[in-house]
């Protein structure tokens, strides 16, 4: 008698190989068989006319203050995501000293927009070292899987104290053999890698930059041996690949013996250094190094609304004038006072902000359903003002006034620059790329690309138009078996007998994203984007 059997769905099971239809049977949370006519079972669920998939395995996310209060992981889990990975990008909340919170949280509140007040509400910082964090973790039951990785950041700051949050100071032999002796702690205890951040996007809220911007050989090499040493991990980087960091991290990568993660993002002011990084991710391999480039699946783009973290009006006086209103109240005040109305559009836009959404403006696209992540460039913010003889900033306050004041705009501003995604289809192509970067539970009121996964197998499986699209056994192994063996979680991601029961059950042809919309149920009543 199983414990399960999956009847009758077809089956894309995270091989890569074609589709095929039949049973998958489980028993004590393992696949025991699959394809063919499984016999009786505890529990049945009928697929026929659903696809069953592994679940997917999310290796990029920043679910660290989350993770310690939500079991679910929210949005995350709502995408099939069975299996989530965080601690990226050089940031999160172990080891840390008694007292030494606020910074790091200070820290994550600059890098990846989660409101100090939320994860001061949220987290009880019950350890000290990364082992007695994961100790905690481990507490909460989980609708899935979790996987923690060490960050720079914070073994720097506990190993140099204050010295510690400046990029520029230099840690001794001492601190460097210290953090690496921590560092070997945290991965003989389970941690899944060591991650760094040498972009000088990240800032703490303060505004100083993230404190590994550059960190120099001695350092990173002091991480690598440690890597040695315990014999597991990855190392994570998201970078901005000047100045030869890439050299720099494959160097550690080599030192280290373990594999090496990178983000490949294209950016607007360096718009082909992505294939620089790509050719560096595949020399690495050629040279038996083993290297992979975290990829998204969509634009990278900030959600623009009159409730979200920014917008193009969020600098004016008039607004800040608002901000002590409820979302309901400011709405109001919009739709019924023509004299603030006026006031908020005729303010100077000078000033660095507006500049910036001046520019963002010709490039947003108001998202209505059925969501398009690959918006013609012609149906712009900026491009039907021009079209329509309008102000832009005045038809972007339209359109976001529409839905009750809740409609929101997307600003694609990585990953298209050609004003489509032939470069994610590009990058996707490469044998050496795996999803990633979807950074579930960061940027809570700015982006919500933890609903990647589901984009991935509608757009690129289904619906697109305005270019070539993948077969889903494609798309699936690389949301699956491809992100599962980049950190090493070899016993999930494909349906085999003796994986992991990970399963999703799939009706694709109703399969869609919704809109996202703003919610206040954070700690504190914090806001986040769903």
């Amino acid at each position: 008698m199983h414990d399960l059997v999956i009847r009758g769905g077809t089956i894309i099971d995270g091989t890569g190989k074609a589709a095929f239809t039949g049973d998958v049977a489980v028993r004590g949370g393992v696949i025991v068989e699959a394809g063919g006519k499984a016999g009786p079972a505890r529990r049945e669920v009928d697929a026929g006319g659903a696809i069953v998939t592994p679940g997917w395995v999310d290796i990029h996310t920043h679910y660290d203050g989350q993770a310690t209060w939500d079991g679910d992981l929210t949005p995350s889990a709502w995408h099939g995501v069975t299996t989530t990975v965080f601690g990226n990008c050089g940031v999160g909340f172990a080891p840390v000293k008694p007292g030494a919170e606020p910074y790091l949280i200070n820290l994550m509140e600059g890098v990846e927009d989660i409101p100090e007040i939320v994860l001061s509400e949220g987290i009880d910082f019950r350890w000290e070292s990364f082992p007695e964090f994961m100790d905690v973790l481990a507490e909460t039951p989980r609708t899935m899987d979790i996987g923690c990785q060490v960050p720079h950041a914070a073994l720097r700051f506990y190993c140099m104290g204050d010295r510690g949050a400046d990029y520029q100071a230099l840690p001794s032999d001492d601190e460097i053999a210290h953090m690496g002796r921590l560092l070997e702690e945290a991965l003989a205890a389970g941690a899944l890698g060591f991650t760094t951040s040498r972009t000088i996007k990240h800032k703490a809220a303060d505004g100083r930059f993230t404190p590994s911007l550059t960190a120099r050989e001695a350092e990173l090499f002091g991480m690598a041996d440690a890597m040695r040493r315990a014999g597991k991990g990855v190392l994570q980087v998201n970078s901005d690949f000047e100045d030869g960091d890439f050299a720099i991290l494959r160097a550690a990568a080599e030192r280290a013996g373990r594999p090496l993660s990178v983000l490949l993002i294209q950016v607007d002011n360096a718009p082909d250094r992505w294939q620089e990084t790509r050719d560096g991710i595949r020399a690495a391999n050629a040279a038996g190094i083993a290297a992979n480039g975290q990829v998204g699946t969509r634009p990278i783009g900030i959600l623009m609304g009159l409730e979200t973290s920014v917008h193009p009006f969020l600098r004016h006086r008039t607004w800040k004038e608002l901000e002590h209103l409820s979302p309901r109240e400011r709405y109001l005040t919009l739709k019924n006072n023509a004299e603030v109305r006026e006031r908020l559009l005729a303010e100077d836009r000078s000033h660095g902000h507006a500049k910036w959404m001046d520019f963002g403006l010709d490039k947003a696209h108001p998202l209505a359903l059925p969501l398009d992540y690959e918006p013609d460039p012609a149906n712009s913010v900026g491009a039907r003002a021009r079209r329509e003889g309008l102000d832009k900033w005045e038809l972007a306050l339209d359109l976001m006034m529409a839905e009750e004041g809740k409609a929101i705009l997307l600003y694609p501003f990585e990953n298209y620059y050609h004003g489509d995604l032939e470069v994610v289809r590009e990058m996707m192509t490469d044998p050496y790329t795996v999803c990633g970067v979807a950074d579930g539970g960061a940027h809570v009121g700015l982006i919500c690309d933890s609903s990647a996964p589901t984009t991935l197998l509608t757009h690129w499986g289904r619906d697109r138009k305005r270019g070539e699209r993948f077969d889903l056994p494609f798309l699936v192994k690389k949301q699956t078996r491809d992100t599962a063996r980049a950190y090493g979680l070899t016993d999930r991601g494909t349906i085999e007998a003796g994986m992991k029961a990970d399963l999703n059950v799939i009706d694709f042809d109703n399969l869609a994203v919704t809109m996202p919309e703003v919610v206040y149920d954070l700690p504190a009543g914090g806001r986040r984007l769903i």
